[in-house]
């Protein structure tokens, strides 16, 4: 993974405005950086790397992973087969502590599918909560939801 991807936040709707959670904005930006950076490569091991050993996703057709081995896995799975050859493109609407060491992060994903029986683009609504352990945020849950239209 090219480590620039971890760098400076990009201008996002959570860095704007009256009262924004800058520093919340920031980190929940880093970490979709990650996420986008292992989908685009096709590395199901570097995209559940964020995500906590007990998390839990909930992928868009409402099937439940639990943990990192599986997130990564069943991400592996689909970057071989459905997905091959996808980009995702994830941009962050909103991030906000909930507490110190609690982050809730809403991206809005745009998912190029070049061909087979998903081919297409495809949009999500993802919601995840980031916590700190130690000096740095894991993924503890998240929740992604296909969009029907924009």
């Amino acid at each position: 993974m090219d480590p620039s991807a971890t760098e400076a936040a990009p201008h996002t709707a959570a860095t704007e405005g009256a009262g924004a959670d800058t520093a919340a904005a920031d980190t929940a930006a880093a970490v979709l950086r990650r996420l986008e950076a292992a989908w685009n490569a096709g590395d199901g091991q570097g995209f559940g790397a964020p995500y906590a050993a007990d998390a839990a996703f909930v992928n868009i057709r409402g099937e439940h992973h639990r943990g990192r081995d599986a997130i990564a896995g069943g991400h592996a799975g689909i970057f071989a087969t459905i997905y091959a050859g996808s980009t995702n493109r994830m941009e962050l609407v909103d991030a906000r502590h909930l507490a110190d060491d609690v982050i809730v992060a809403t991206s809005r994903n745009t998912l190029d599918v070049p061909s087979g029986p998903l081919a297409g683009i495809h949009a999500a609504t993802s919601t995840s909560v980031l916590v700190r352990v130690g000096e740095t945020w894991q993924i503890a849950v998240t929740h992604n939801t296909l969009e029907a239209t924009r």
